[in-house]
């Protein structure tokens, strides 16, 4: 019986380790979804980007490459290619990250700038799916669009536009009564009453 038993675990490893893991099917996107903390202004901003369309956030140039859902069906799984650049105070252009991003880990693989933090949350309008080979392993490779890391300043592209905070309503400024210093006594009348 031992032996039985020793030799279905056997049989049961190596059929599920030649199967290899089964992957699901993706929907490719055209538009993806992104939001950004501005560190020194506390504010939290979403902003939408197309595939291959460069918005600039803050000093970061952000360009989604790829953006892939799955169906409804499966478990959800939202991940973009994206590429970011920084703009330095001198006007040069460095790239700070190209690789895939995960919206249900933004620690994983999302921007870590001093100033600016960016990470993937959704992808939006995707009606094309992709099926995906049920015997393929491996790590994902970068879609055939995206740049390499070292590009050098002139063929980086420019922003189409730039991603701003919602603005504040002008604050009126509010009339201020004079302050009196703790512990203040208004003085007291010396002499008669002139009301008597």
């Amino acid at each position: 019986m031992f032996r039985r038993l020793s030799a279905m675990c056997i049989a049961v490893a190596l059929l599920s380790a030649s199967t290899g893991a089964a992957l699901a099917d993706k929907i490719k996107n055209p538009i993806a979804v992104f939001s950004g903390l501005d560190k020194i202004t506390g504010r939290i901003v979403s902003f939408e980007a197309a595939i291959d369309e460069t918005v600039q956030f803050g000093a970061l140039q952000i360009t989604p490459r790829v953006c892939y859902t799955r169906p409804a069906t499966e478990t959800p799984n939202t991940t973009a290619f994206v590429e970011v650049d920084e703009i330095t105070a001198s006007n040069e252009i460095n790239r700070i990250f190209a690789g895939w991003m995960f919206a249900a880990s933004p620690g994983l693989s999302g921007i870590e700038h001093p100033v600016y933090d960016v990470w993937l949350t959704d992808c939006r309008g995707g009606t094309q799916v992709i099926v995906e080979p049920k015997d393929r392993t491996g790590e994902e490779p970068p879609p055939p669009n995206a740049q390499p890391l070292n590009v050098p300043r002139s063929s980086v592209p420019q922003p189409r536009r730039q991603v701003l905070p919602p603005s504040e309503a002008p604050r009126q400024p509010q009339p201020m009564a004079p302050a009196e210093p703790p512990g203040f006594v208004p003085p007291m009348p010396i002499g008669p009453d002139p009301a008597r």
